[in-house]
């Protein structure tokens, strides 16, 4: 290797961390935390478990900035706009026509969870590549974070749009607000205990979730531990005594 080669991922001798080339204030996961508190406010202003054609909009946007930040292959990236690109014109399309279906809600509702599945992998992995501690570990995780917790609120709005019984039982409208707020209270073991799942099924995706929040916190606090710290092996040099010497050159007369 020369020089210049360095492999992705590893922290030189200055402690910079070699996966990311911006800085924190430039990087693209600000971006992405802004599209998704768009999307979270989209979302808790939806009154009915009907998924929004801007809020699916602006979840496919989110999905492609997260592949192009998390430097996917060229590949995935293309195949990926090309599908978002269709589900994104068929969204405008519904919106400007106003069509309106349980086949089409559905539709919707899969997607979008599809899509913050993949986004939080998408992070993760590239996440896993890096090392050192800094501002963009930190957007990651909590882009990440949010991430799942929005895939669990598309979880119970496709749960609510495939069954005919509540979710949260007859006192609490099953809304796309009202299943985005138990996600979070959920995700982060909050438990006010306004809303509560009454199907079993429910109550078991609900059980995942907060196992799934109490995992992602403590690999994330593991992932900040790590990279706050430089391995000995390349903060200090190598002990004189493990260094062998050369023996001497002979001279040929």
């Amino acid at each position: 290797m020369g020089a210049d080669d360095t492999v992705p991922g590893t922290v030189l001798s200055s402690g910079t961390p070699t996966g990311s080339t911006e800085p924190g204030w430039r990087n693209g996961y600000w971006l992405v935390l802004a599209l998704l508190v768009v999307t979270y406010v989209l979302c808790a202003a939806q009154n009915t478990s009907n998924p929004s054609p801007s809020a699916f909009v602006v979840q496919l946007v989110t999905v492609a900035v997260v592949l192009r930040v998390t430097q996917a292959h060229r590949r995935v990236q293309h195949i990926a706009w090309v599908i978002l690109a269709a589900a994104g014109v068929a969204a405008i399309a519904v919106a400007v026509l106003d069509t309106r279906g349980e086949i089409l809600d559905i539709a919707l509702s899969t997607a979008s969870m599809i899509a913050f599945f993949i986004a939080p992998v998408a992070i993760i992995r590239h996440q896993m590549q890096r090392r050192g501690l800094d501002i963009e570990a930190l957007l990651a995780a909590t882009a990440a974070y949010v991430l799942v917790g929005m895939f669990f609120t598309l979880v119970y709005n496709l749960v609510a749009l495939l069954t005919v019984s509540p979710t949260f039982g007859d006192d609490v409208v099953d809304s796309l607000s009202s299943q985005l707020f138990f996600s979070f209270t959920t995700i982060t073991t909050t438990g006010y205990g306004n809303i509560v799942p009454v199907s079993p099924a429910v109550q078991g995706i609900a059980f995942s979730e907060a196992i799934t929040g109490q995992l992602f916190l403590i690999t994330a606090v593991a992932r900040i531990m790590r990279g706050s710290r430089r391995p000995a092996y390349e903060s200090a040099p190598a002990p004189a005594s493990l260094v062998s010497p050369q023996p001497p050159r002979e001279e040929t007369p």
